[in-house]
């Protein structure tokens, strides 16, 4: 099994437009690019074990090597839901990329990782992510992540990219 490591941290948040401009505008972090990630294109949905419907909005943004992801859940029970009623907004998972996902989630199973939520994703179909908690008692959700081949387009970007007539020369 190859894996790409840890790159990401991510938290659940009640209004996910007012975060990504706070944390663009406040932290410098961003540019933030934001997806809706719902049925259709959300795929074989799973929920503790059972068929699920969810859905989310997400923002993705980059600050050195650092991935940070925004998380607002729309519907349906999800490990964000389960946050937000539990403890609040806040920090809610650690993210790791890893290339073989199957074998990356029979090794957590094997190694004692309770499987949480999981789904397909992307434009191309192929992007698969699954949450689990972590035995004894470590304290934060760990996230398999291998992104899709081809991505939607994103809802938006902030702070939006400038335009050509806006670029210096």
């Amino acid at each position: 099994m190859t894996e790409r490591g840890f790159h990401q941290i991510a938290y659940v948040v009640t209004d996910l437009d007012a975060a990504v401009r706070s944390w663009a505008d406040v932290l410098a972090v961003g540019p933030w690019q934001v997806w809706t990630m719902a049925a259709p294109t959300l795929l074989d949905q799973i929920y503790r074990g059972e068929p699920a419907s969810f859905g989310f909005r997400h923002a993705l943004a980059t600050s050195g090597h650092l991935q940070f992801e925004l998380i607002q859940p729309l519907y349906g029970p999800s490990v964000f839901t389960d946050q937000l009623r539990e403890y609040g907004p806040g920090a809610h998972h650690i993210g790791r990329l890893v290339d073989d996902h199957p074998a990356a989630v029979a090794d957590l199973l094997d190694r004692g990782f309770v499987a949480l939520q999981s789904g397909r994703f992307g434009a191309s179909a192929d992007g698969l992510f699954a949450y689990f908690t972590p035995p004894d008692g470590i304290g934060t959700t760990v996230e398999l992540i291998s992104p899709p081949s081809e991505r939607f387009p994103p809802d938006y970007i902030y702070p939006s990219p400038p335009t050509t007539k806006e670029k210096s020369p």
